[in-house]
């Protein structure tokens, strides 16, 4: 019987990881894709623009713009770092929202996706509580705004296991009064890599899913569906038990090296499958038992409150003009 293995697929929410995995094997650039690394002081920066529908095919990512920061030594709690970290991710946003179009004096609704009674999904609403909010003091007292601020309103609208209301019809009844011109979506993700855990921040211009961290893709929040520009920004905080089984037997199996008839020895016929049907293999053995569980860092009460911190400093910065990435430290609640 033939296997459809495209549902034992490795679990990610990536593009960056997305385009390694089709891109394995390969030493030709993928056509279709264009990909752009810097590295700036501990900081990898990977800009991929997914240009037609042949590129979009090839990695499994919808047509699009992502921006993916990684900082492997976010963890650690440096202030510093954080720090440098929160003035890139300004010029980033900038740079992105500048790119789509979307004038310095345009309003922006800010939508923080997740679930605050789960560490893992409480990024949004955590970056929502840290936000630069305006819009009551253009609504109340127009004369009184300095320049330089635009109009910033922010929703946290919970999940629907709690409102019975899908995040997504909350957010289009509230841009129909309000009638922003971007909307910027924050939601948590899930990783195929331990180590991009809480340390990665990746940015979108294709809008994003509630619940597309857990697999539970539904309505989403996208400019098709809302006619207004929709910019995702995503951290993952999770990772498939599955996924980390079949990733330690990889790493045994590469921890073994050459040695063919040892790792023949130890690994047996695990040696030999592709990675899909190895990872197939070892999702049979998990789901009846209940095992496959969605796992995070045992210190990921931290994590979040500090890369939360880092992406709304970010924010504060690249939404108002007079908030410049020199002096976003100071405006850290």
């Amino acid at each position: 019987m033939d296997l459809d293995l495209q549902n034992y697929s490795v679990r990610t929410d990536l593009a960056i990881e997305s385009r390694e995995m089709a891109g394995r094997g390969q030493q030709q650039p993928i056509p279709g894709v264009q990909e752009d690394v810097e590295e700036q002081d501990g900081i990898r920066i990977t800009r991929l623009n997914v240009m037609d529908e042949a590129g979009a095919q090839q990695i499994g990512r919808v047509q699009g713009n992502y921006v993916t920061l990684e900082i492997p030594k976010l963890r650690e709690g440096d202030s510093g770092l954080q720090d440098r970290v929160s003035y890139i991710f300004a010029k980033e946003m900038e740079d992105f929202i500048r790119k789509i179009g979307v004038s310095p004096n345009a309003k922006v609704l800010v939508v923080g996706l997740g679930n605050w009674n789960v560490t893992p999904d409480s990024l949004g609403p955590l970056v929502v509580e840290n936000l630069m909010i305006t819009r009551q003091y253009f609504e109340l007292m127009p004369d009184q705004v300095n320049p330089g601020y635009r109009e910033v309103s922010a929703i946290a609208p919970g999940v629907l296991g709690t409102t019975g209301i899908e995040s997504s019809e909350i957010v289009q009844s509230i841009a129909e009064k309000t009638r922003p011109e971007l909307i910027i979506a924050i939601d948590a993700l899930a990783s195929r890599s331990l180590e991009r855990i809480n340390t990665t921040i990746q940015v979108a211009d294709i809008g994003i899913h509630p619940g597309s961290g857990i697999g539970n893709k539904r309505r989403g929040i996208t400019k098709e569906i809302l006619g207004i520009p929709c910019i995702a920004i995503g951290v993952p905080t999770v990772c498939y038990a599955s996924t980390i089984v079949n990733d330690s037997l990889e790493m045994m199996k590469s921890h073994l090296g050459k040695d063919t008839a040892q790792r023949e020895a130890i690994m047996g016929m695990l040696n030999s499958i592709s990675e899909q049907e190895r990872l197939q293999l070892v999702k049979e053995v998990l789901q009846p038992l209940g095992h496959d569980l969605i796992v995070t860092p045992k210190e990921v009460d931290k994590f979040i409150e500090d890369i939360a911190n880092i992406i709304a400093t970010g924010l504060n910065a690249a939404l108002h003009e007079a908030v410049t990435p020199d002096n976003v430290a100071a405006y850290t609640h």
